[in-house]
């Protein structure tokens, strides 16, 4: 199977988790494609001024690795900046937020692994 850009599910999400303006999420595999054994497999957009509130993880692990951009990124309560070709892994009971601060968007692939 070969999914193009064209198809995949784009859903904008407003004030997520809290957070401030709205994140882009284009889906790269849906659900059913993932078996179960995860809850999603996404690129991320987030504009300047933009962020994912801070949340805390049950039963499942999310995985965020920076393609593009600076983001503030809050891990477990520690403020870090993450950069292109930096990964950021929470695991369950852990909680996280990240924040675009700078001019540029932040581009992320995030994925949420199931326990």
């Amino acid at each position: 199977m070969i999914k193009k850009s064209s198809d995949l599910n784009v859903q904008v999400n407003e004030k997520m988790r809290g957070g401030d303006g709205s994140i882009t999420i284009r889906h790269i595999a849906d659900k059913p494609e993932m078996y179960g054994k995860s809850r999603m497999y996404a690129r991320m957009t987030i504009k300047p001024g933009c962020s994912i509130g801070y949340h805390i993880h049950e039963g499942e692990t999310e995985i965020f690795h920076i393609l593009a951009g600076t983001a503030s990124y809050n891990d477990n309560g520690e403020q870090a900046e993450l950069i292109p070709g930096d990964t950021s892994i929470t695991p369950a009971s852990h909680g996280h937020a990240i924040a675009n601060r700078g001019s540029e968007d932040v581009e992320l692939i995030a994925l949420i692994v199931l326990q």
